[in-house]
């Protein structure tokens, strides 16, 4: 039935899903001043419903002015000053100094009458399930960061599809939903490109990278580049039993390793940018200062954030990658 939708696996009360589809349709405009609704009869006929369970809802659009009823006629609306508010569940993976920036810049993008419940998963798989599960039909739009969970189109298909947005990284099996995400792989090939002019004084490139949580395609992108121009490279876990040497520079995601890694440059009288060369993930205010400027590979969390309230305003159902750059400093 245009205008009135019911859908029973919702957690919501029936009632209030017809009060929600009267406030939608008149939020996008597909009902205006005057127009007739559904009848009562008409949406019990339709839905299975009782009289009462529409009539709570009638008479609350009717208390608040949205709907006034005309005798022998039907139900029209007489208003459309709703001041809905955008409701947003926000399921991030975990806080850290750059998703504390996308989440603030996801904040002061959307306008005043929205609200926003953050949290997070700790890719913890169960945590991710119960969050997505415990906040169905409590939502006007849903951001879901899948991190590094994989086949979870079961789980997020429990929500309505036209208000789910993919944040972070793209996945095949939740091809169908709009997302903002990062090229990880592409990313990092382009910026290694980018910076060519300053690796080349280096003997060899080296990637710490751990695994679990953190994305495969970095690494991929990294050996493609060295492959491509003939760098000598290394992947390594850890810095467990590493010694650093002049002519090496290293790529590093996890921040406590950084800091070990100056620390360890520092032991060796090593210059950071002519003896031993460092990259960075993920762009923070700290890494422009820290052992005077930390060279980094990120892309732009703040237009990230931006993207996203665009995208959920607007009900945009597109597929947007967010650039990263080398953003250039004293460390390589």
């Amino acid at each position: 039935m245009k205008n009135i939708q019911i859908d029973d696996s919702l957690g919501v009360p029936k009632y209030r899903q017809i009060i929600n589809s009267i406030y939608s349709a008149i939020s996008i405009g597909e009902l205006k001043m005057g127009d007739k609704i559904p009848s009562l009869n008409q949406i019990c006929a339709e839905f299975e419903l009782s009289r009462d369970t529409v009539m709570v809802a009638f008479n609350e659009l009717k208390a608040k002015g949205i709907i006034n009823s005309i005798p022998g006629k039907g139900y029209y609306i007489n208003s459309t000053e709703i001041n809905l508010d955008q409701k947003i569940f926000v399921l991030f993976d975990e806080l850290n100094a750059f998703k504390e920036d996308l989440y603030t810049s996801v904040l002061n993008s959307l306008d005043a009458k929205s609200s926003v419940d953050i949290y997070f998963h700790h890719f913890n798989y169960q945590v991710f399930k119960d969050l997505i599960s415990e906040s169905v039909g409590k939502y006007t739009s849903y951001v879901i960061m899948p991190a590094t969970f994989d086949f979870t189109a079961d789980i997020i298909g429990k929500l309505p599809k036209d208000k789910v947005y993919i944040l972070d990284r793209k996945k095949d099996d939740l091809s169908d939903y709009p997302v903002v995400y990062q090229d990880f792989e592409q990313d990092v090939y382009e910026a290694l490109n980018d910076g060519l002019d300053l690796l080349r004084k280096y003997n060899k490139l080296i990637m710490i990278f751990p695994g679990g949580k953190e994305p495969e395609g970095r690494m991929i992108g990294f050996q493609r580049f060295c492959k491509e121009k003939g760098f000598a490279s290394e992947i390594i876990r850890n810095l467990e039993n590493k010694t650093v040497k002049n002519g090496e520079a290293y790529f590093v995601p996890s921040d406590r390793n950084l800091v070990r890694l100056v620390k360890m440059a520092a032991d060796k009288n090593l210059q950071l940018g002519k003896d031993l060369g460092i990259v960075s993930f993920n762009d923070t205010v700290l890494k422009e200062v820290v052992a005077g400027g930390i060279t980094t590979i990120s892309t732009d969390f703040n237009l990230m954030g931006q993207t996203l309230a665009k995208m959920i305003q607007e009900r945009n159902a597109g597929k947007i990658r967010n650039q990263s750059a080398l953003i250039r400093r004293n460390s390589l």
